[in-house]
């Protein structure tokens, strides 16, 4: 009789909830359970930060009284459950960067641009203004993301949607034959983060640790500096050969080396991801940097699950890509309307607004004395619009029938030249300061002010591509 009741005991019993008010608390303390993955299935355990904790599972365990909830409860907790979830996380996107307030200005774009009734000046201000939180929130939505796909792969994430608004940018300007706004939108965003990125943090850092020098890894910053290098000799030679009147045919010669030299440094990019996230990962990610990065900014918290991340990526490409074309289309008219070189509007108005939030990321960084992190931001997204977004523009022009090359007119190639050289030397000593800074910001006022006075006119030899087949 003792094992039978032991057996007995084994079997789980299904209360019937009574009258008792102590029964009707446990009945309904089963729909307080977090239900992870019923919104989205196989969710990180992350996600009970947004429907609760586990802590209620084992409270409900020890309730008097307390039911299991059976299958035909389910289907109502999920219904139930949505709009809580799809509002925190909205919350959690929309409503946690400084910059929200901008994102008023995209639905006022869209209206302008819909019923016509705002100019191309206006149209490419709001247009500008609301791309800047879009960008900063795929930045986060894309690291909530590698939280759930592991280290490796948010390196990847990471690499690859760090630039995506301005690959975004470039994809629609190179469906509308505009090789020149891509060209100089790409060669701002580079410069832009080496001298003013780059110079900010140096000067703020140092301004608040004038005690000694910031420090930061000197090898990794000299592997950044040779791929930019690399990334300045594919730039160069065609347009030194196009300078020079040397080609073997006019126009082909200069495009054919332009698409073999992309595909030679995509190549050298990937090894650049091998090298940085699989065989030297140690350079990149010490475990003491690790554990100070963790603790330097709340933005670590898993806030997003795997496929609420997944969509929200989904939605906010879909108005990058929206703002993009509306800025494309009106920076023509903006330019004439504010009497504004298109030269200048390229490369410095268009990266200092797109690149606001990483502009903030870096000098906050530097503020709290990780400079790894802050060279991180500044160097490694120049390195990845040199060695990864200009090829690949190319190549994706190739497959386009646009005729995208690196040819980007001697005057830019030389600029990005002397940046490059500017900035290598500023890192070889693997040390920082306010002085160093201060040199950097300078160099960028020259170069600004160097674009406002040049005037932009594309050679004769681009009028003849479009009749060249390869």
């Amino acid at each position: 009789m003792g094992s039978v009741a032991e057996n007995y005991q084994a079997v789980p019993k299904i209360e019937v909830p009574h009258s008792d008010h102590k029964d009707l608390e446990g009945f309904t303390e089963c729909f307080r359970y977090p239900l992870r993955g019923l919104v989205e299935e196989n969710a990180p355990p992350s996600d009970s930060r947004l429907h609760g904790n586990d802590s209620v599972k084992s409270d409900l365990a020890h309730t008097p009284g307390a039911i299991c909830c059976n299958t035909r409860c389910r289907p109502r907790s999920r219904i139930t459950k949505l709009p809580t979830y799809v509002s925190r996380s909205m919350y959690h996107v929309l409503f946690g960067t400084k910059l929200c307030w901008l994102l008023l200005c995209v639905p006022v774009a869209v209206i302008g641009v819909s019923f016509g009734v705002l100019g191309h000046g206006w149209i490419f201000l709001l247009s500008l203004l609301g791309m800047a939180p879009l960008a900063e929130r795929l930045g986060f939505v894309t690291e909530q993301l590698s939280f759930s796909t592991g280290s490796t792969v948010g390196g990847l994430l990471n690499a690859t949607f760090g630039n995506a608004t301005e690959m975004i940018i470039c994809i629609m300007a190179l469906r509308k034959n505009m090789i020149r706004v891509v060209q100089l939108s790409l060669l701002g965003s580079i410069l832009s983060n080496m001298l003013l990125v780059l110079g900010c943090a140096f000067f703020f850092g140092g301004l608040k640790h004038t005690h000694q020098d910031q420090k930061f890894n000197k090898v990794t910053a000299q592997v950044s500096s040779s791929l930019l290098l690399m990334a300045v000799m594919g730039l160069l030679f065609p347009a030194v050969l196009h300078a020079t009147g040397t080609e073997l045919q006019m126009g082909k010669s200069e495009l054919a080396l332009s698409r073999f030299s992309s595909i030679i440094m995509l190549v050298a990019y990937i090894a650049y991801l091998y090298f940085q996230l699989k065989t030297h990962r140690e350079l990149y990610d010490s475990e003491e940097d690790s554990d100070e990065y963790d603790g330097a900014s709340d933005d670590d918290e898993v806030l997003l699950g795997f496929w609420t991340s997944i969509g929200w990526l989904t939605i906010l490409t879909i108005f990058i890509s929206l703002l993009s074309e509306y800025l494309v289309d009106a920076i023509e008219g903006a330019s004439n309307l504010w009497n504004v070189p298109i030269a200048f509007i390229s490369v410095i108005i268009l990266p200092i607004v797109g690149n606001a939030a990483e502009h903030a990321s870096a000098v906050m960084f530097a503020l709290k004395d990780k400079m790894d992190i802050s060279l991180g931001v500044a160097i490694g997204s120049s390195t990845q619009i040199s060695m990864f977004v200009i090829p690949f523009c190319v190549v994706i022009g190739w497959s386009m029938g646009t005729h995208m090359d690196l040819n980007f007119e001697l005057f830019e190639t030389a600029t990005l030249f002397i940046t490059v050289l500017v900035v290598a030397f500023m890192l070889q000593e693997g040390t920082s300061n306010y002085f160093k800074g201060l040199m950097l910001i300078l160099c960028y006022l020259i170069v600004g002010a160097s674009f406002f006075v040049h005037v932009d006119i594309p050679d004769a030899h681009r009028a003849y591509l479009p009749h060249i087949r390869l």
